[in-house]
């Protein structure tokens, strides 16, 4: 089920189709713009990421997975935003200091790309969770080491990092990052996913907007 489309991530790893441009400068001044706190906990955030960018890539995983779940709260969209459903850019979640799980998930997705972990590497992964005695709608984020291995999952839920394996509990639907979409986590890749998810178009453009890309 969890299975890597490997052809796919082993040529984009290969081609280095990934560009990334960080630029914790641009963070701190759109921080600033949002007020002190954001700005206090974007401070924070940017000196675990400085802490870990030469580390390990189980390091960097494990400290940017704790920093959010532990700096965020999980709040619904329509307490935070008003909205029935609202991807925040990092700063964003930042500025309010509470977020439901995309938020969760696109947090630590651009807060490792800035630690150096290639996006090729990791994919936002919409799931079926089951919690307590029913099925909701959830979004966790995946790495892989490599093409072909399974990847662990970043989780609010589960705070722990645990393999696919271990987590019976997610059914995957689609998946994606800056390069692709895909049915599930494996397969064909189904297309360009700033044309199809406006919300990941959106946030996308506010990401790089604060100089996470």
């Amino acid at each position: 089920m969890w299975t890597c489309a490997r052809l796919v991530l082993l040529a984009l790893l290969c081609s280095g189709a990934l560009t990334q441009a960080f630029e914790s400068p641009r963070v701190m001044t759109a921080a600033q713009k949002l007020g002190p706190g954001t700005l206090a906990r974007a401070q924070a955030l940017l000196q675990e990421i400085a802490e870990v960018a030469n580390q390990e890539d189980d390091l960097r995983l494990k400290s940017i997975n704790t920093f959010f779940n532990r700096q965020i709260l999980y709040r619904d969209d329509r307490e935070t935003w008003g909205a029935v459903d609202y991807w925040a850019s990092p700063l964003e979640t930042l500025s309010k200091g509470q977020g439901d799980c995309e938020d969760y998930a696109i947090g630590k997705y651009f807060s490792l790309i800035a630690a150096g972990i290639p996006s090729v590497k990791m994919r936002m992964v919409y799931v079926r969770a089951q919690v307590g005695g029913g099925i909701q709608a959830h979004m966790v984020l995946a790495y892989y080491s490599e093409p072909n291995a399974e990847p662990l999952i970043l989780d609010n839920l589960v705070t722990e990092i645990r393999p696919a394996s271990r987590r019976p509990d997610l059914a995957p639907v689609f998946s994606f990052n800056a390069e692709g979409l895909w049915q599930g986590v494996g397969g064909s890749n189904a297309g360009d996913p700033s044309a199809r998810l406006s919300r990941w178009r959106d946030v996308f453009t506010k990401a790089k907007a604060e100089g996470w890309w």
